[in-house]
């Protein structure tokens, strides 16, 4: 075992995790906001998706419908287990895929809600409990997002050791699909959130300007993770997001077949939504299968057993 150890270089479990996979070491920072972000999500995404699922409307801002708040809390209950499992990963490049789509939603989200302040519950005057959930909402997003902000910014500012060869590469043929899911997202995100009033007519479920701009930063920060994800073309470095994705798409898909009878799913739009939905499962159950059978499994295990190793000794 020590000649092991010796061949994988000092035993300093300070630098091991980072030297043996090479890049930037991951920030606690990171980790922490990861784990905030993930309790918040869990408590108020519980909320607004089952007080959507019992066929009311709640959410931060005035809706038109219960649909669009309850997709909002449905991811953000998806996205939750993958983020509590960034503080396993060692360095920044394995978690990246998830925290840099994670920023787009909580400065997006806070934009959003920023800029179409006026139709928040607190100037609209709905309930006490409304208001109130409004002035949350903007507070906790103004400090998370903020510290997403300061989290990322902080972590390229770590040293980045040479990265290693990749593990476990993409297959060659998920590669074109993984492009056409990733910028349909990005494709749909961008033009909700600059055009609302325009790309509204093309959610297939009635949504104000706050509705569309909300699905749209989802939809843009989905597009980042999968594209994201393509550029990465390591599959080891993409567990949390393997998590994440199919998370999502079920957590959404729930809410959707709640609601099915305020969705037109024989228009363009109703049957895309179904297959990009169906693209994140497919993606999500895929990639964790190639992922569990694969060389990445083996070489994260030989990895783990390395550096234990060496922080015993």
């Amino acid at each position: 075992m020590t000649e092991a150890m010796d061949l994988s270089g000092p035993a300093d479990p300070a630098v091991a995790p980072a030297r043996d996979v090479g890049g930037r070491a991951l920030t606690p920072a990171v980790v922490m906001l990861a784990v905030a972000v993930a309790v918040v999500s869990v408590l108020v995404g519980a909320l607004m998706a089952g007080v959507s699922v019992a066929g009311h409307v709640f959410g931060a801002w005035k809706s038109p419908e219960a649909l669009t708040p309850g997709l909002l809390g449905a991811a953000m209950l998806g996205v939750s287990p993958g983020l509590l499992v960034i503080g396993r990963a060692r360095v920044w490049e394995e978690v990246r895929t998830l925290v840099l789509p994670l920023a787009v939603v909580l400065v997006g989200l806070l934009a959003v809600s920023l800029r179409n302040a006026d139709d928040l519950q607190v100037a609209k005057g709905g309930s006490v409990i409304l208001v109130l959930f409004s002035l949350g909402w903007i507070a906790v997003l103004g400090v998370l997002a903020t510290a997403a902000i300061v989290c990322v910014g902080r972590q390229y500012t770590k040293p980045a050791l040479p990265a290693r060869k990749r593990i476990a590469p993409l297959p060659g043929w998920s590669k074109p699909l993984l492009a056409v899911l990733g910028s349909s997202w990005l494709g749909i995100g961008a033009g909700l959130l600059a055009r609302p009033h325009f790309w509204a007519d093309f959610v297939p479920w009635t949504v104000s300007r706050s509705d569309a701009q909300a699905v749209g930063v989802w939809a843009l920060a989905l597009g980042v993770g999968v594209l994201g994800a393509l550029a990465e073309d390591d599959l080891h470095r993409l567990r949390p997001a393997l998590l994440a994705v199919p998370g999502v798409a079920l957590a959404a898909a729930v809410v959707l077949a709640v609601h099915a009878s305020d969705v037109d799913w024989t228009s363009g739009p109703g049957l895309s939504l179904s297959v990009m939905i169906g693209g994140l499962l497919v993606t999500g159950a895929t990639g964790t299968r190639l992922l569990s059978g694969g060389p990445a499994a083996r070489r994260g295990d030989v990895e783990t057993t390395v550096v234990e190793g060496s922080d015993r000794s």
